[in-house]
């Protein structure tokens, strides 16, 4: 027992100490604009006052599931292990349903446009007045075998948490990945909001992408990836 103790704390420590001692890529606007895009079409534009890279869903009334969202892939990165870091803004879109809530979040370790791991924000669940809606602000899931649905059926809250964050306002995301572990740091807290063990695609390696729903108005700045 105190071995196996031992060996979860060292990874635990690994994990959270991964971005403090490796140098990051940082992704210029320009390069996110040349990346591959699905479902949707993108810009470079200004978002409270500051360069940003916008999304634009192709068919905004498009079905939500997390596969068919609009993503851009950095198809020339190859990541296993290390931290990806984005500064992301996510509203419903003019006109959503009453269901939208902001969907907005990074894809990792992408070995298809419909196959890869997830760790995205719901924002405008962060301040609900339903505590159970709130606990549903930050998800991971992983496509297309254990979409969210799934993981929240069978193993109710492990998979998402809440986090204090602003629906439409810039909030820093970062995703620290180290072997089948992930832990998702938001607006630079000392401490993970949401810790994944067993990430379902396994010890893998793919490229890394941006997410939306095609019910949002998203935005991207500020994305940077270190790799271990």
């Amino acid at each position: 027992m105190r071995s196996s103790l031992l060996a979860l704390a060292a990874t635990f420590f690994v994990t959270a100490a991964l971005p403090l001692s490796i140098d990051a890529q940082q992704i210029s606007l320009s390069d996110l604009a040349h990346s591959k895009l699905k479902n949707a079409t993108a810009a470079v534009t200004t978002y409270h006052g500051s360069p940003a890279f916008k999304l634009i869903p192709i068919d905004p009334k498009a079905s939500s599931n997390t596969a068919g969202g609009p993503m851009a892939i950095l198809s020339e990165i190859r990541f296993r292990n290390g931290a990806i870091d984005v500064d992301v803004a996510g509203a419903p879109a003019k006109g959503a349903a009453d269901s939208a809530r902001g969907f907005i979040g990074v894809v990792f370790r992408v070995q298809s446009e419909s196959r890869f791991e997830i760790v995205y924000l719901r924002p405008a669940n962060s301040h609900a007045d339903d505590l159970l809606r709130r606990n549903h602000t930050a998800q991971y899931s992983a496509e297309p075998d254990w979409p969210w649905d799934r993981l929240r059926k069978e193993s109710p809250g492990v998979y998402e948490s809440w986090v204090d964050m602003q629906t439409g306002e810039w909030t820093h995301m970062r995703i620290v990945v180290h072997g089948t572990d992930a832990s998702l740091y938001v607006n630079h807290a000392e401490n993970p909001c949401l810790i994944v063990h067993g990430l379902k695609l396994g010890d893998t390696e793919g490229s890394v992408g941006l997410w939306m729903g095609p019910d949002t108005d998203g935005y991207f700045r500020n994305l940077s990836i270190a790799k271990q």
